[in-house]
Order: structure tokens, then C-alpha cells, then sequence
């Protein structure tokens, strides 16, 4: 159950996919008009994560190496037809406000990535929590944005009105997104960095790959590197032999 809340917090803080890995952009800045557009989302989002990693990590000694990625796309394709059909009979009203986004849920970057970088390789339960915690952590970063966005933009909050001060229009048009989802982030490297001088450990916060790959030193990724030179090496010897 370790591994399993290590993928769940994983998700929500360590590698965030909005925050922290810059995932999924299209329907972060598009939905977030309003916090309950970024919930529906997120929500929609979280299901369709945590069922496709489990069925594709219990699928994954079956499915051949060559096809995986169509293998994928009908197993995701499945789930967001479930949720698009649950939303147009259920909430309406959040699926006309989703609009496309919902079926462009099928080539979102963060469900694909998950499938193909941990469930593919991974148990079941861990696959599950994997997908759960980016789901969570993408819903609590749309969440946040379309709340600030709706507050500033509209002066109300989850759809009720507050009447405080006159709202200032560009929050609710695409500019506002970007102006939000920068300042969520720089709050977020702030955070990171006034702990830093401080000398606590902060790898906790936003600590996805954001450094120069050829001379990374991430156990996971110098893995990866090792192999790569390796299999440059094998290339160049059969290429030098013929």
C-alpha cells in the first residue's frame, strides 16, 4: 500500500501534470472559465485515468509490444465514450459547457503518458493510484484556476454571485488562463525556492524534469540514458562490421 499513496501524492504534488510537468494545456486554458467547469473536467479527467491505467496494466502481458498504442486509444476511447454519455444524460448543462473537450479527452498527453511511462510496466493497484493521483492533481489544478478566474473575472464563486467589486473582464477570456495558470506557478516556485535557501528539503515541490537530459543524474533517467548510449554503441558497431 506504500507504492500505492507514493503514486497518489506523486500525482497530486511531486509531478503534478499541470503544475509541475505542463501537461495537458489545451483543456487547462480552454474549460477554466468557471471552477466548475475545471472540476467537471479534472473529475472527468480522474475516472477515465484511473480505469484505463488499470484495464491497459492488467492487459499489459497481452497486449503486443508493436500495437500497444492503438491498444491504448480504444481502451481510453471506451471510457471517455462512457463518461460523454453519463454527462450528456446526467449534467447537461456541464457537457454543453465542456463541449469538445470532453471526447478530445481520447488524445490528452497526461492519459497516453501515464498509459505508456506506468501502467504498461506496472501492477494493477500502483497503475490505479498512478492514474487517480495525476487525475486529482490535474482536477485540483483546473479547480484552482477556473476559481480564480470566475472570482476576478465574474465576482463569483461556483456559480453564485458575490457583487464585491466591479470584475474585471479579462479573466474570463483566454489571456486570463494564461495570467492565472503563471502565477500559480511562480507561487509555486517562490515556494520552492525561499525553502531552498533556507535549507529544507524541498524536492517534494515541483521536482519534474526540467534540467538538460544529456547530463541528468536522475537514477530513472540516467537508466534510461545508459541504454540509449548502449544501444548507439551496438548501431554503430553492426553498422561498422557491415
Amino acid at each position: 500500500m506504500n507504492k500505492c499513496f507514493e503514486r497518489l501524492f506523486n500525482g497530486l504534488v511531486k509531478e503534478n501534470p499541470t503544475l509541475v510537468l505542463m501537461l495537458g494545456m489545451c483543456p487547462t486554458l480552454a474549460v477554466t472559465t468557471s471552477a466548475m467547469n475545471g472540476l467537471g473536467m479534472g473529475l472527468t479527467t480522474t475516472v477515465v485515468l484511473a480505469l484505463s491505467n488499470a484495464i491497459i496494466s492488467s492487459l499489459r502481458k497481452v497486449i503486443p509490444d508493436k500495437t500497444r498504442i492503438p491498444a491504448f486509444i480504444v481502451i481510453i476511447a471506451s471510457f471517455v465514450t462512457m463518461m460523454q454519455l453519463l454527462l450528456q444524460a446526467y449534467l447537461p448543462d456541464l457537457y454543453t459547457a465542456l463541449g469538445i473537450y470532453i471526447p478530445l479527452i481520447v488524445v490528452n498527453c497526461i492519459i497516453l503518458g501515464r498509459a505508456e511511462a506506468y501502467a504498461y510496466k506496472n501492477p494493477v493497484l500502483p497503475s490505479f493510484f498512478d492514474g487517480l493521483g495525476m487525475g486529482l492533481g490535474f482536477t485540483i489544478a483546473l479547480t484552482a484556476i477556473g476559481l480564480i478566474r470566475e472570482f476576478i473575472g465574474g465576482c463569483s464563486v461556483f456559480g453564485i454571485e458575490l457583487g464585491w467589486f466591479t470584475p474585471v473582464g479579462i479573466f474570463k477570456m483566454a489571456p486570463g488562463a494564461f495570467f492565472v495558470l503563471a502565477l500559480l506557478t511562480a507561487i509555486q516556485n517562490a515556494i520552492k525556492i525561499s525553502g531552498e535557501k533556507k535549507g529544507k528539503d524541498m524536492s517534494k515541490i515541483q521536482s519534474g524534469c526540467g534540467t538538460d537530459c544529456m547530463n541528468c543524474n536522475v537514477a530513472g533517467c540516467k537508466d534510461r540514458k545508459d541504454d540509449l548510449i548502449e544501444l548507439d554503441d551496438l548501431e554503430e558497431d553492426t553498422d561498422g562490421n557491415s
